[in-house]
């Protein structure tokens, strides 16, 4: 007579073994129809499940993170089941979830064409309407392989052939399709009503270059209709705000093959990155950072020190001179720790922090390039404290209301903060351990943020805060991080002499607010959709002339604005003047100065914002005044 406990805390009991779905069905016939899965002692269970003891229940519903996952899950079957029927010769491989949605990937004579798409969607939607159930069935591992090998399935056989003997192997049944799939899945395919498939990649079987090239069929699903619409939205406005696009559309970078994975920076386009630059070394100078620059080239035997030689070497750039090995560095920390041992330090010295806008190379693989979000030669706007471990927590707290300011200045309001923390493998003891876990966490706690766990996320030398943004149309970039290392200083021999005359070793503090300079821009980029704020903006405002006859007078209001630091350019062209307010809208220009005779005969400038609005007649002080203030305010 098994008793349920449900979530809110009552009880409910029955004559015997009772499956989910009756659970469900005994407190109220809505639940039983919306009800996807179960959640039994905390494990997810089809609603067939059958409970047979005492256990505690939870009702997974579409409104449950689970039960979306479970919809996207049942969907990448069913996309499986409607290839399958329209192609029988195609192999299924495998179908996971995915952020947004799922894939799945077959193995077919022939490239999947967008009105393959249009037709597998169209049965994917005729399964649908037939409302088949989704049973799931327990086999022997070697029947499973003998069936699967009999109907030509042989990526399934290999799977399940690969599983140790005498387990159970679930297969799932839905109409004539079968499938290899632990579970658990929605109770029927009526339940599968909003989807799209998106596109067709390549992805290697088994993700080995070695093997088969497979087709990977994306696609998305949801609960409601509207939520899949506002993605689809996002996803529209993501391709219009594309950094790739805007940084040709606004001259600011390219990426050629000759390069692959480094940035050529155009005029527009460096200057932002100096805007960006300037304003991170007046926070490294603001905030107590000695700004340092380390050699690019490192020799062999320092990176055998810090354990990337053994560990990191694919991923370095190396050569050769005079029979020494060297490595083009991957990351600033070592030669940071290098500049801290030339001198003898004291606890007095600490907390000691270095800053740099370092360069680094990463031989990143060529199929994960990505504009210049996921490139091979960055810089980070590098940090490390050196400090004592009863510095961490007061340390971490500045740099989290730093980090706060800085993000807010480029327009981020929406942070999220995770803590990473001791993983299985680790260097240092517990106690040391404790001590920084805990000062992160105070340190957030203190910060008055919300913040996650991630339980054994850290790294093997310490643990570590993730800071993460989300930009202007709800996409998460993780940017900035702490991260506390008790490893590399000790390594490279980094002391302190304490107050005990004794020698300790420091802790350090790796920090990162923009993270690579290179992908915080792009992110800049499609956060304000190329329309950069007046201070960050590498053209401010244009001069533009109605005839020739303002060109003397355009000259030397564009004169005494670049004097005066201001960042313009001038349009004396002989064209209309509404041509040219169109071009210069188009390059998302902050300000528009347009001059006529008007203007010239009594010495001042008609000024349009961004977007059209007429901000009227001003002297050019006043328009300085004006800038001024947008650029003092950092207003977006």
């Amino acid at each position: 007579m098994p008793v349920i406990r449900l979530p809110d805390g009552s009880t409910r009991s029955f004559e015997g073994p009772v499956s989910v779905a009756e659970v469900a069905q005994s407190i109220g016939s809505g639940l039983a129809r919306a009800a996807l899965a179960g959640k039994v002692d905390g494990r997810l269970v089809d609603t067939s499940h059958r409970i047979d003891d005492d256990a505690a229940l939870a009702i997974i519903t579409e409104r449950d993170a689970e039960g979306l996952d479970l919809i996207r899950h049942s969907t990448a079957h069913l996309l499986a089941y409607a290839v399958k029927e329209l192609y029988p010769e195609a192999q299924v491989t495998i179908g996971p979830v995915i952020e947004n949605g799922f894939y799945y990937d077959f193995s077919y004579v022939r490239p999947f064409t967008p009105d393959d798409l249009v037709a597998i969607e169209r049965r994917m939607s005729e399964l649908v309407r037939r409302d088949l159930p989704v049973v799931r069935e327990e086999w022997a591992r070697d029947d499973a392989v003998a069936f699967f090998r009999s109907i030509g399935e042989h990526y399934k056989a290999e799977i399940i052939a690969a599983i140790p003997a005498g387990e159970p192997i679930g297969l799932y049944r839905e109409g004539d399709f079968i499938d290899l799939c632990r579970g658990p899945h929605v109770p029927s395919t009526g339940r599968l009503k909003v989807f799209k498939l998106m596109k067709v990649a390549g992805a290697y079987w088994r993700g080995d270059s070695k093997n088969e090239m497979l087709q990977r069929i994306y696609g998305t699903a949801w609960a409601k209709k509207e939520d899949q619409e506002a993605y689809l939205h996002m996803l529209e406005e993501a391709e219009k705000r594309d950094h790739r696009r805007l940084g040709r559309v606004l001259d600011f970078f390219h990426v050629q093959e000759e390069a692959p994975g480094l940035v050529f920076w155009h005029p527009r386009g460096w200057t932002l990155w100096q805007q960006v630059e300037q304003y991170m070394r007046a926070v490294y100078r603001d905030n107590g950072y000695h700004e340092v620059k380390c050699p690019q080239v490192l020799d062999r035997s320092l990176w055998e020190k810090t354990g990337h030689w053994e560990n990191y070497r694919e991923n370095m750039f190396t050569t050769a001179s005079e029979n020494r090995d060297y490595a083009i560095k991957p990351m600033n920390c070592p030669g940071h720790i290098l500049i801290y041992r030339t001198d003898l330090r004291s606890y007095r010295d600490l907390p000691l922090r270095y800053g740099e806008f370092g360069a680094c190379h990463r031989n990143e693989p060529s199929g994960s390039l990505h504009g210049i979000m996921r490139v091979r030669g960055f810089t980070q706007d590098d940090g490390h404290i050196f400090c004592q471990e009863d510095q961490i927590e007061a340390e971490v707290a500045a740099f989290i209301a730093l980090l706060r300011r800085v993000y807010a200045d480029f327009g981020f309001s929406d942070i999220l903060y995770k803590l990473s923390t001791r993983p299985l493998r680790r260097v240092g003891s517990d106690e040391t351990w404790d001590v920084a876990e805990r000062a992160l966490a105070e340190s957030l706690d203190r910060a008055g943020v919300p913040w996650e766990e991630l339980k054994g996320e850290g790294a093997f030398y310490g643990p570590k805060i993730e800071f993460s943004l989300k930009d202007s149309i709800g996409r998460v970039w993780q940017c900035g991080t702490i991260q506390v290392d008790f490893s590399m200083p000790g390594r490279l021999g980094a002391e302190y002499v304490g107050e005990d005359n004794g020698r300790r070793v420091p802790v350090m503090l790796h920090r990162a607010i923009l993270g690579s300079m290179e992908r915080f821009i792009g992110i800049l980029i499609e956060h304000h959709a190329g329309a950069m704020p007046a201070w960050l903006a590498p053209v401010q405002a244009a001069v533009l002339t109605i005839s020739e006859g303002q060109a003397d007078y355009a000259r030397e209001v564009t004169a005494a604005l670049g004097a005066a630091g201001a960042r313009v350019v001038s349009d004396l062209r002989n064209e209309k003047i509404t041509y040219k307010i169109r071009e210069h809208s188009m390059q998302k220009l902050p300000f528009l100065i347009v001059l006529g005779e008007k203007e010239k005969a009594t010495g001042q400038v008609a000024v349009r914002a961004r977007g059209g609005e007429d901000l009227g007649q001003m002297s050019v002080s006043g328009f300085l005044a004006l800038l001024q203030g947008h650029i003092s305010a950092k207003t977006l």
